[in-house]
């Protein structure tokens, strides 16, 4: 299974937390790392400062990751198939005081990317 989390900013998980379990795979996927899934910090700064809509947002998002994955598809295919082995959580820090829609985080776009490229795997999408 592949879905997202709010990355929490403290040494340990609430052990009620789905991404807490015994097996559980998290990876940070926000602009300064180096995962596949990582939006570009400008395209991050520039929705962040309202200098670009959500749907224009969306729109270069989707470009980079086709792009990506055209490129190289061995990083999305390795996660694609940590997701049908196990549970895979996406982590980023939305929702925030700054974005507080939960469904407007990259995370969101890139269950929807993998679903799209990997039919098979089970997604799960968050509710707003």
């Amino acid at each position: 299974m592949l879905t997202r989390y709010k990355m929490r900013y403290m040494k340990s998980l609430p052990k009620e937390a789905p991404e807490a379990a015994e097996g559980a795979i998290r990876q940070d996927t926000r602009k300064h790392t180096k995962h596949c899934l990582r939006p570009t910090q400008e395209l991050v700064e520039r929705y962040q400062a309202n200098n670009c809509t959500w749907d224009e947002f969306a729109d270069e998002y989707g470009a980079l990751l086709n792009a990506r994955f055209s490129e190289d598809c061995r990083a999305f295919d390795e996660l694609a198939r940590l997701a049908m082995e196990g549970d895979v959580f996406l982590g980023c820090s939305c929702p925030t005081q700054q974005n507080p829609d939960v469904t407007h985080c990259h995370t969101v776009l890139a269950l929807r990317f993998m679903q799209e490229h990997y039919p098979l795997l089970t997604i799960k999408l968050p509710i707003a």
